[in-house]
């Protein structure tokens, strides 16, 4: 067995160990195991947020985006931080109501705010579809991480096993606890990492990291200005717009555990703050890809550029390391996902009452969805990929019920919401596999959330006018925005 093999398999070893280091006693019911008690202080909660966004498309996608598409690449620069200045406003109030509440999930938010369980279903089966693909993201990731730097199939395929195995493991042992002790690790050793990377390859090719950028101002200047094709203006401006209305009004299920496990409104605030210097880092990958112009073919597989790299730039056993750092994006997103949808079907979709049936529910969706996404892996690793295009544009489409949600008295009843909902689905569902290239490089999610609007304002407006006004509700928090 090599070196990186050795290192790799101790790697996912000891993220597991980590994760069941996590719990501290036996969770007494599903607010302790998903939300950790809302009692994480402002340490754990950086980790736990910056680890949703260093995934492995993070760590490998950025750095081939860039050298496939050049400074279009950096659309994610921005996005994150545009969703945290409105998540900054936001947080005391969804905070708040997540507290006095008792929300765990984002459908136990709009079954509350708009009194209707149909709505708080749809949304989580909506969320779970959108967000399995993700999942699957993650543990493909993994073994391709293996597969590239061992050259070897099957020691990709076991690396998947152990590393689902652990991860089912800890989730069920831990909750959010884990996820949050992993995410120390996943983001001390990826931030090593990335250092070691960042100087270590430009250094190696081209003397430094302006010497990269001099060198590919000559080999290929059309990669440092964003351009016409694919990954044009229009591309680059709506792409980032949706990202950050999906972030800013928490569109992705699995990141309602991290906002409702904060200590108070305060840490999330001062994370916020923060937490958009930190990502600069996605700068990193973004550099190692523009080094891989100067010296890969560019019909190389862009997705393992910073690996090839890595393997002729540093000796075995840092390869190694850097091979851990990469499997950790992958391990960690995934166990935080993992805790996200199994709560969201234990409390909205499948419905059980009793407390001890729900830990069953939930643990059981655990098994499942983790199961399911290493089989379709493993035998069938394309059969979500078109799938996966929606997870982002289809989840924004709940972009309008969270912010309408957050008001203080309700302005909208369910049926506008949900008849809005429902026609951006099926608008972005339609441009994306029937239709991809009606509106060139306009991102569809962003169309779908038009329409979404449109719709919900006519709805609400004829319902208004047949003298149906929404039925105005207690407010029982302190906190809000308006």
């Amino acid at each position: 067995m090599t070196t990186i093999l050795v290192i790799t398999f101790a790697g996912i070893v000891l993220i597991g160990v980590l994760g069941f280091v996590g719990r501290r006693k036996p969770a007494a019911d599903l607010t302790e195991w998903t939300v950790g008690g809302r009692r994480f202080g402002a340490v754990t909660m950086w980790f736990l947020q910056a680890g949703e966004v260093f995934t492995t498309f993070t760590f490998l996608g950025m750095a081939g985006l860039a050298f496939s598409g050049g400074v279009a690449a950096m659309y994610a620069l921005p996005y994150v931080p545009i969703g945290y200045i409105v998540l900054f406003f936001l947080a005391k109030r969804v905070w708040t109501l997540g507290k006095e509440r008792g929300y765990l999930t984002q459908g136990d938010f709009l079954e509350d705010r708009f009194d209707s369980k149909t709505l708080g279903t749809a949304s989580a089966v909506l969320g779970v579809v959108f967000v399995l693909p993700y999942l699957q993201l993650q543990i493909t990731g993994l073994g391709l991480i293996v597969k590239l730097t061992t050259g070897n199939a099957a020691s990709s395929t076991v690396s998947m096993v152990i590393a689902c195995v652990l991860v089912i493991a800890f989730v069920l042992w831990s909750g959010l606890r884990g996820v949050a002790v992993t995410a120390y690790f996943k983001d001390a050793l990826m931030l090593v990492v990335l250092t070691v990377l960042i100087i270590a390859i430009p250094v190696s090719l081209a003397g430094g990291i302006s010497g990269v950028f001099h060198r590919v101002a000559e080999l290929r200047p059309s990669l440092l200005t964003v351009h016409a094709g694919s990954n044009d203006h229009t591309w680059f401006i709506t792409s980032m717009l949706i990202s950050a209305i999906g972030v800013a009004f928490l569109c992705l299920p699995h990141t309602w555990p991290g906002v409702m496990s904060a200590r108070n409104p305060e840490v999330l605030r001062r994370n916020y703050t923060w937490l958009p210097l930190y990502e600069l880092v996605l700068m990193f990958p973004m550099i190692i890809g523009f080094a891989a112009v100067l010296t890969l073919p560019p019909k190389s597989d862009s997705n393992g550029i910073l690996l090839s790299l890595t393997q002729q730039t540093l000796p075995p056993w840092l390869v190694g390391v850097v091979v851990v750092g990469a499997i950790a994006t992958a391990m960690v997103p995934a166990a935080g996902i993992l805790v996200g949808i199994s709560s969201a079907v234990a409390r909205n979709i499948v419905r059980v009452r009793n407390e001890r049936a729900q830990f069953w529910v939930n643990h059981g969706t655990v098994v499942l969805a983790c199961g399911l996404a290493l089989l379709l892996a493993i035998f069938r690793p394309d059969l979500l990929a078109n799938l996966l295009l929606l997870t982002f544009n289809g989840t924004a489409q709940l972009a309008p019920a969270n912010a309408l949600g957050f008001f203080r008295r309700k302005v909208v009843s369910k049926v506008p919401v949900m008849a809005g909902l429902l026609a951006g689905e099926v608008v972005v569902i339609v441009l994306t596999f029937w239709a991809p290239k009606m509106f060139g490089t306009f991102n569809v999610g962003l169309i779908g959330l038009g329409v979404n609007i449109v719709v919900l304002a006519l709805a609400a407006a004829a319902e208004r006018a047949a003298g149906r006004a929404p039925t105005q509700q207690a407010e029982l928090t302190t906190g809000g925005v308006v």
